[in-house]
């Protein structure tokens, strides 16, 4: 398993650079983004979970997804920057669930865009993203908040589309919270489906960098470790794929 513990990114983008992927553990993350500007309001920034809508477009599937939605986009060696709110799209090709549909998700609220702790991420991302692949002129970012909900009657789903790509160039996924689940273990494999890694993101901050257009990533399905009570896993998905200034004006 390629894994960070210590917080260094030079080694975190060398993992990613060499092996396609790699698991940062919490303290490896917490340091890394202390140094990107901290996460002073982490409490306020984590609770928003509390307020994600449900997921309509799974209905057909099941009930257990929340999300909201954001983006933004970034030139090299600038700051990153709010976009009007957009649809998510993905072809067919990379979800075979639900490609080749525009996807209105109700948008991040403006006082979790506003927390220093998103920005601190988006900064990171910036960062290690931008030093993996500089000849990119300009990130094309998304920011996906998913609570996966799970119930004595229905396992909770994180990848209901299976073994997949996003569709982009790189993606960052930070663990916010668990509660009374278990499972949720990330498996990482090559595009003819051998294993390369898996590892399950327990601890706040725990985090997988992927480059996706180089290997597939998938959820194992979570469940309630007490029936009776509420069970869910909160994620925050940032996903960064080059665009051209063209794109850009377009």
């Amino acid at each position: 398993m390629t894994t960070l513990f210590a917080p260094e990114l030079p080694a975190l983008i060398d993992l990613v650079r060499n092996d396609g992927y790699a698991f940062v553990t919490h303290d490896a993350m917490g340091g890394m983004l202390e140094r990107d500007g901290g996460l002073a309001d982490w409490a306020t920034f984590a609770a928003s979970w509390n307020d994600l809508a449900p997921d309509t477009y799974l209905a057909a599937h099941g009930r257990y997804r929340r999300r909201r939605h954001a983006t933004y986009s970034a030139l090299a060696g600038q700051d990153v920057t709010p976009e009007p709110h957009q649809a998510h799209f993905q072809a067919l090709t990379y979800n075979r669930l639900q490609g080749d549909l525009q996807r209105w998700f109700e948008p991040m609220t403006p006082e979790t865009a506003s927390t220093a702790s998103l920005g601190t991420i988006l900064r990171f991302c910036h960062h290690a993203f931008g030093t993996l692949a500089p000849q990119v002129p300009r990130w094309h970012i998304e920011v996906h908040q998913f609570r996966i909900e799970a119930s004595a009657d229905s396992a909770g789903e994180p990848t209901p589309e299976g073994s997949h790509r996003d569709g982009v160039d790189y993606v960052l996924v930070l663990l916010i919270d668990r509660h009374n689940i278990a499972s949720g273990t990330t498996t990482i494999h090559t595009p003819d489906g051998q294993l390369l890694g898996d590892f399950t993101l327990t601890r706040p901050l725990d985090a997988a960098l992927v480059d996706d257009p180089r290997v597939f990533h998938g959820v194992t399905p979570v469940t309630p470790l007490d029936n009776t009570q509420p069970a869910h896993r909160d994620v925050l998905v940032v996903t960064f794929r080059a665009s051209d200034i063209a794109e850009a004006s377009a």
